[in-house]
Formats: C-alpha cells, structure tokens, sequence
C-alpha cells in the first residue's frame, strides 16, 4: 500500500462511515465507552495546547494554521481567544461540519478560515502551525514529508502530535487493541520521537514544550518547536 492510498483511504473514510463516527466522538452527544475515552483524550491533547498558546498571551496578535482541523476543535476556540485562524482538512463533510459549529459558537467569525485541502497543499505562512492527531493515519515516510511542507509554512512555531512509537504501544496494535472497534477504516501508524524530533530539528526547529496525554484507547505525544536560536 502507497504513501497515495493512504491519503485516499484517509479523505474516502473521513467523507463517509468516519465522517459519522468522529462528528460522534467529538461532539457531546452519547457515544460508546471506547468512543468516549478517545474523546476524553483528544481533549485533553486539545485542552493543553490551549493552556500553552494561551500562557503566551498573544494569540489575538497572531496567525495560526490548523492542519487537519476536523470538526474545529482547535479552530474553533482559538478564534474566540482572538487568534486568526486557517483551518484546513482532507474531507470536505468535516470541513463542513467545522463551518456549521463555527456558525453556532461564534458571532463574529471574520478571523476563522475553513478549506477543503490536504497538507501537501498547504501554501502561505503563519506565525504558528498546528497538526493534531493526523500523523497516525500515514507512515513515516509520508509524515516526513508532511512534517517538512508544515514546517516551510510555519514562522516562528510548529505544534504536531502522534501516536508514540514504544513497545508497548506496538504490542497493543499487534493484538487489535488500538483504536478498537469495526469502524476503524484507516490504518494506525506508530512513529518514532526522536524521527519526528530528527527531522524538526534538521528544518532548524528546537523542542521547547512537550506533552503526553493517555488514556485507555488514546495515546498521543505533542512537540511543540520553535526556531533554533543557533
């Protein structure tokens, strides 16, 4: 299977049985308990970006890329904190699903853009580039080089996360029980820190903030990098 077929299977499920199984999960209605914990997860990963670009205290001064925004859970609370905000994703019902809880949440949402788009598509600059739980779905090779374009749009800071790549987390997805249940039509890529860190630091990033947020079914590591001062 190509790194192309990945991106296909990823924009066909996120446009069809996905599109209904993670509008669930990141919503507030009722959902399995599986469902649940991966919610209680991504929020958490959500939650502590959050914490961190508010603690700087500029998010109304800058501009932020959400690359692979999903239904705005980023996007979404950015825009209110002030930040203007170009959100992005492969499937246009996310994008659209994005723009109908942007219209609910916000009364004023000049400062929050939405696109149909994939990564590799990416053009322009911000201060700040975002990617969250998007790295699982493709293999390394592939995330290399999102990882690359993300970080040729990204200013002065560049935010991904991933599903760690460790023995035990191996172990899990060797026995079925990462992301369990039928409806997991992507594949589950494991990817290894010090890659990821390897190849931020060779587009002159430095690591200055990181984060690991696990629960039961959810395992994600978030790097935040900024530019090297050498």
């Amino acid at each position: 299977m190509t790194a192309t077929d990945d991106k296909t299977i990823v924009r066909e499920y996120f446009n069809a049985t996905g599109f209904d199984r993670w509008r669930r999960i990141y919503g507030d209605g009722e959902v399995n308990k599986v469902q649940l914990d991966i919610r209680t997860g991504h929020q958490q990963t959500v939650d502590t970006l959050l914490s961190w670009l508010k603690a700087d205290g500029n998010l109304a001064e800058i501009t932020v890329c959400d690359a692979g925004c999903g239904v705005g859970s980023l996007s979404i609370p950015l825009a209110k904190e002030g930040a203007t905000v170009f959100a992005s994703d492969i499937s246009e019902k996310m994008v659209n699903e994005a723009r109908a809880r942007a219209l609910a949440e916000l009364p004023d949402s000049r400062n929050l853009t939405f696109a149909v788009q994939d990564l590799e598509t990416l053009s322009g600059s911000y201060h700040t580039v975002v990617c969250l739980d998007v790295l699982i779905h493709y293999p390394q090779d592939k995330a290399a080089e999102m990882i690359t374009h993300l970080s040729d749009r990204a200013e002065s800071r560049l935010i991904l996360s991933f599903a760690p790549k460790t023995l035990f987390y191996e172990a899990l997805k060797k026995i079925g029980s990462f992301f369990p249940g039928p409806s997991k039509a992507t594949r589950a890529y494991l990817h290894s820190e010090a890659n990821i860190v390897q190849i931020l630091e060779s587009k002159g990033w430095r690591i200055q903030r990181s984060a690991m947020t696990k629960t039961r079914f959810y395992f994600s590591r978030m790097l935040e990098a900024v530019k090297s001062l050498t």
